[in-house]
């Protein structure tokens, strides 16, 4: 029976062969590696992964789905919502598996749901220390706010709370002819690689400074960070006389080490 794409699950399938083989050959699978996909869907990306791999680990939300999934031998199916889904604990299952005496570091991939790309993108921090490399198609709108430099209309709140800990590109554009059914939007692949050595920052701290910046971003800092500054005891420590947009990633991540 054919499957019927869910709206509540934000479901497109990717269908175009090329981007398919493009994509694969972007993460360059290599056999024994220990991957997650974040929903499989119908396998398009699945197949080729597993056929590099021997074996792959999916997370699919979706019952129906997953019951097909779990028709293939060399898959190992997680039935859940991938935000409940704890990545150290599947590292830890593929350190056992593979025997190994340091935990594996996973390599992560999928199509995510573009209602809750960001939600994933912000659980997946939590785990980055088990995480080699990730490579998710996203939309492209959200991609470029990923990847934005300072003082550019994109870079904002998830700009800097990414950007602190991975590096990032925008690897492959992907139109929606690429999928069924299209999405109303375009979309693209990022690679996110963690930072070898980040600023050890409370990444609480951190999101809460960022989150007080960008709040009213049109207007200058004084009126939103340079308040929250002056509870903390820090004012005088920050140039307020400027816009969130402007002010680097570094210098965020600075303040939050002193706040």
């Amino acid at each position: 029976m054919k499957h019927i794409p869910r709206k509540r699950f934000g479901q497109h399938f990717l269908t175009d062969a090329g981007i398919i083989e493009d994509i694969v050959g972007l993460i360059a699978p290599r056999p024994g590696q220990a991957m997650v996909e974040i929903g499989p869907g119908l396998a398009a990306l699945t197949q080729p992964l597993v056929e590099r791999l021997g074996r792959l680990t999916v997370i699919e939300l979706d019952r129906d789905l997953a019951a097909s999934l779990r028709t293939h031998s060399q898959l190992t199916v997680i039935e859940s919502d991938v935000l409940k889904v704890d990545f150290a604990q599947i590292a830890q299952a593929q350190t056992t598996t593979n025997s190994g005496a340091n935990p594996s570091r996973l390599r992560v991939v999928g199509n995510l749901p573009y209602n809750i790309s960001t939600p994933i993108l912000f659980h997946l921090l939590e785990y980055v220390d088990v995480i080699e490399d990730q490579h998710f198609m996203l939309q492209k709108e959200v991609i470029d706010r990923m990847v934005a430099s300072p003082a550019t209309s994109d870079y904002g709140r998830l700009s800097v709370m990414l950007q602190w800990r991975y590096e990032m590109e925008n690897v492959l554009f992907v139109p929606p002819e690429s999928f069924d059914p299209p999405p109303r939007v375009n979309s693209a692949v990022v690679r996110m690689v963690p930072l070898d050595n980040p600023a050890p920052v409370d990444v609480n701290r951190l999101s809460e400074i960022v989150q007080v910046a960008f709040s009213q971003r049109r207007k200058l800092l004084r009126h939103t960070l340079g308040r929250w500054l002056e509870e903390k005891g820090l004012a005088g420590t920050f140039d307020v006389q400027r816009r969130a947009e402007e002010v680097p990633v570094s210098e965020y991540v600075e303040l939050a080490m002193r706040a």
